[in-house]
This record gives structure tokens, C-alpha cells and sequence, in this order.
């Protein structure tokens, strides 16, 4: 039996995890592969701790140098997640020979397209299944398990931060602060929840989803994005009057638009109707539908983080490469799911282009005139309605006016709001989501 020589970078969480598995599962792993994985090293800032696994056999070792560089290591498995210096210490091995694999969306989402040509040119494979998902083997379903599929749409809900936080409030009618309070207490979201709240670990994530089912290269920095944190406990309620639920989707479509093929990518809380399977996904767990015109939908539901599920992901992917090496490792499939050569750079549609539904909420002087004038408004921007609701006064004697328009295109419901916003009856802004029919 072949050893396989493994290196870790990072033993938070996620490393632990997969430093567990790699000594606990390593007989059930050798049965599978016909050889061994060892973990020989692993690299931590701070060792002085208690790590609740007996790491005695483990080199350790305070310099993620020593492991990038190491003579006896085969693989590195980097998990200090962020940009720098996880780029760099990938880099490093990657130039010596090593082959990686990470759960680092950050990484791959905005340096994928500068480190996927150097482990080609170097011979060495790289696994990220766990940047996306946790896990859920939602980019070995995209890259081989639909590979003969044009891929039709995607639609993720991809943070389970933000889907903890949207279930909470709605079963228990709180306020986006105090499930967010809650939220971080469980561990759930960081002290600086903006990565998750604000909708950008999301766009990490929905990136690399499109570039893998479109065959174009990762553009993160051209995904909209908006987060949950103007949705308040009102909207939740209203929205399920109407037969709907709140969830933060990625969503990414492919487009044949002025002679030239575009992707359109979006990140934003997006009403679900309740009799579609990605309305029931609740709590923290993580969702990924994915449309083929041969397979039509196909969705996978999982965890999308925490250590045993994540460390699982990790170890998948160590497990793929491993069974091909020493020398076959032309074998796997290309990371991104595309020969190298004919991934192309396919445009970004504009944001104003896109079109959907949208779920519109005026806050107006309660009088009489002041619906008929935003209808007016929404008219001469071609955008027709398909409900519409007023709420009870408030103190203020303001009343809430609740429309549901049909699909149009994000232009021209921009322009209306720029001319409704105006009107002196018009209290406050104009709160929008967009919604989803799913062909419901």
C-alpha cells in the first residue's frame, strides 16, 4: 500500500475535523483506495492549547512554511480560510509539488483563475467541493454528475447564518437584531456578521456555481448582491399571507442576448413560494438547485457548514485525488468542470437587464389618491401588478401598501422608484425584494 502524505493548514474547527477523520477513518479509507492516508503535519498560530484530539503522532508546528515546503508531504489541506495568506501559502505548495485542497470560497471565488493555471502547469490537482455547500456535493454533481447537461439555471440558499436567521424570525416573529444577537451567541454568525448578512459569502459561493455550470471564468467582483438585514418581522408576515417564503438565493441563469452569450448572477433575498422545495429548507441548513435541459430539477439539501459535515467534504476531496496518484492525475475531472481551454470569458448581464417579479412595500400618507398615483407611476414604466394590499394605519397615520408586480426588467422597476419616491404622499423608501415563480 501507497502512503499518501497529508499536511494541514489551520486547526480551527474545520482542521480538527479533518484531522479526526483522517486518523479515525484511516482503515475504512484504505479499504476504499487500496492505500493509505496519514496526516504527518499540521500548522497552527497557536498550539499552546488543549485540541481535544490526540495529535501525538502529528509533526506541529507554528510556520505554515514548514508544511508547504516539507519534503514528506504529499497534499496540503489549507483551512486558515480568507485571501492572504492562504493565496500565498497555496501558492508555495502548489510550486512544490503538492496537490491542495481547501474550504476556502474567499481563495477560490477571487484568486480560482490564478491558481487553477498554476497547479496545471505544475501537474498537481486541486478540491474545493467544501468552498460551496459544506456538505453538500453540490460541485461534484455540477462538474460530473450532470456534465452532460447544459446547465439551465441555479438557485442556492447558500449561508446558513442567513437562513437561521430569516427561520427564527418568522417562527418566533422577533426582529432581524435580536435573532441576529442570538445567532451569534450560538456561534452561528461572527461578531462581524457582514460576510454572511450582507449576502458576500454568498457571491463567493454563487461565483464559483456559475463559472463550473457555464464553462466562464470566476467573476465574484460582477455579482449583485444585498442582504437580509432591512427585512423586518412585518415583511416576513406579509409575504406569507400571500403564499410565500423569505430566503436568501444565489441565483445564476445563462443568457443568448445581443449576439452574445452573458451570465446573469444575483445575490438577494428573493420570495419563494411555499409549495417550492427550497421554501421548506429551513434553520441553518443549505440548499442547491440546479436545472439541466436533460435532468430538468435537481436539488441537494444538507448542511452547509460546521465541522463534521465540512470535514467530510475535505476529506472527499483528498480521497478523489489520492486515488489517482501517484501519476494519474489527468483522470480527475477539470476543477472547474471545463478542459482548461474552452472555458471562456462570458459577460456579466447588467443588473438592469435582468428581469423578475417583485414584491414592492410603500410606506404613504393615508389619503385618498395615493395608490392610484404609484399605479400611475409603475404604468409608465410598462410594470403591471398582480396584487395589492393595504395594512392597518399606524400612529404616524401612515398606512403600509403591499404590490406584487409581474416580471420587468430591474431598469425600468428602478425608474418607477426614482418617480414614486418623489411623490410628497411617499413617506420613506421604497422597500423592494424580487421574486421567484419557478414556473409555480
Amino acid at each position: 500500500m501507497h502512503d499518501i502524505r497529508v499536511g494541514i493548514l489551520g486547526l480551527g474547527t474545520i482542521g480538527l475535523g479533518a484531522a479526526r477523520i483522517l486518523m479515525e477513518q484511516q482503515a475504512l479509507m484504505a479499504r476504499r483506495l487500496g492505500k493509505t492516508i496519514r496526516l504527518v503535519a499540521a500548522a497552527d498560530r497557536n498550539l499552546d492549547r488543549d485540541f481535544g484530539l490526540d495529535l501525538s503522532s502529528v509533526r506541529l508546528t507554528d510556520d505554515a512554511n514548514d508544511i508547504v515546503t516539507a519534503d514528506d508531504i504529499d497534499l496540503v489541506i489549507e483551512l486558515i480560510g480568507g485571501y492572504e495568506p492562504a493565496r500565498t501559502f497555496v501558492a508555495t505548495a502548489i510550486e512544490h509539488g503538492k496537490h491542495v485542497v481547501t474550504a476556502n470560497k474567499a481563495l477560490i471565488a477571487k484568486h480560482g483563475e490564478e491558481l487553477f493555471p498554476l497547479a496545471e502547469k505544475h501537474g498537481v490537482a486541486m478540491g474545493f467541493e467544501a468552498a460551496v455547500g459544506g456538505g453538500i456535493p453540490c460541485l461534484k454533481v455540477l462538474r460530473e454528475g450532470l456534465a452532460a447537461n447544459d446547465i439551465e439555471s441555479i438557485y442556492g440558499i447558500l449561508n446558513g447564518t442567513c437562513n437561521f436567521i430569516l427561520t427564527k424570525m418568522e417562527n418566533e416573529k422577533l426582529g432581524y437584531d435580536e435573532v441576529l444577537k442570538e445567532a451569534q451567541a450560538l456561534g452561528y454568525a461572527e461578531a462581524d456578521p457582514t460576510f454572511d448578512v450582507e449576502g458576500i459569502d454568498t457571491a463567493h459561493k454563487l461565483s464559483i456555481l456559475a463559472s463550473m455550470a457555464f464553462g466562464s471564468h470566476i467573476k465574484f467582483d460582477e455579482v449583485f448582491t444585498e442582504g437580509i438585514s432591512k427585512i423586518t418581522a412585518a415583511d416576513i408576515e406579509a409575504v406569507a399571507e400571500l403564499g410565500y417564503r423569505i430566503k436568501l438565493l444565489g441565483i445564476a441563469k445563462p443568457h443568448e442576448l445581443h449576439g452574445e452569450r452573458q451570465v446573469e448572477m444575483r445575490v438577494h433575498p428573493t420570495l419563494v413560494p411555499l409549495s417550492v422545495q427550497l421554501a421548506q429548507v429551513s434553520d441553518s441548513y443549505n440548499a442547491v438547485m440546479l436545472s439541466g435541459d436533460f435532468v430538468e430539477h435537481t436539488v441537494a439539501i444538507g448542511r452547509g457548514a460546521g465541522e463534521r459535515p465540512t470535514a467530510s467534504a475535505v476529506i472527499a476531496d483528498v480521497m478523489d485525488i489520492a486515488r489517482v496518484l501517484p501519476s494519474c492525475i489527468e483522470a480527475l475531472a477539470p476543477p472547474m468542470g471545463f478542459v482548461p481551454s474552452e472555458r471562456c470569458d462570458m459577460a456579466t448581464l447588467p443588473m438592469a437587464e435582468v428581469q423578475c417579479e417583485y414584491y414592492l412595500r410603500f410606506m404613504v400618507q393615508d389619503e385618498p389618491g395615493v395608490i392610484a398615483a404609484i399605479s400611475t407611476a409603475l404604468a409608465k414604466h410598462a410594470i403591471s401588478l398582480e396584487a395589492v394590499s393595504q395594512k392597518e394605519r399606524h400612529a404616524t397615520h401612515a398606512v403600509a401598501v403591499i404590490m406584487l408586480t409581474h416580471a420587468t426588467s430591474e431598469g425600468n422597476l428602478q425608474a418607477a422608484m426614482r418617480q414614486i419616491t418623489a411623490l410628497p404622499s411617499v413617506q420613506e423608501d421604497v422597500f423592494i425584494l424580487r421574486k421567484e415563480s419557478f414556473g409555480v
